[in-house]
């Protein structure tokens, strides 16, 4: 989503408190970048929350690496402290 001013156009980068549909926007872009995981079932994505499971601690620790990576890839981050680590 663009705005177009007297000055240029302009695009966010965060997205805005408020907004009409902000979580299905939110939702369509996350399951865009994570398709191919969520499709092999390898992890499950509601909003802002990304399960990942599995019964080797390898490969786990292979798709936590692969999850991150995407995001970042696409300006998106993780606070540490809202990961729950299960074992």
């Amino acid at each position: 989503m663009a705005f177009i001013t007297y000055v240029g156009s302009y695009k966010p980068v965060v997205m805005f408190f408020r907004m009409i549909n902000l979580s299905t926007t939110f939702q369509g872009m996350m399951n865009k970048i994570l398709r191919d995981m969520i499709n092999k079932e390898k992890i499950v994505v509601f909003v802002d929350n990304v399960l990942i499971g599995t019964e080797i601690e390898e490969r786990h620790d292979e798709l936590v690496k692969e999850v991150l990576r995407r995001l970042e890839e696409n300006n998106l981050y993780v606070k540490p402290e809202k990961c729950a680590w299960k074992v």
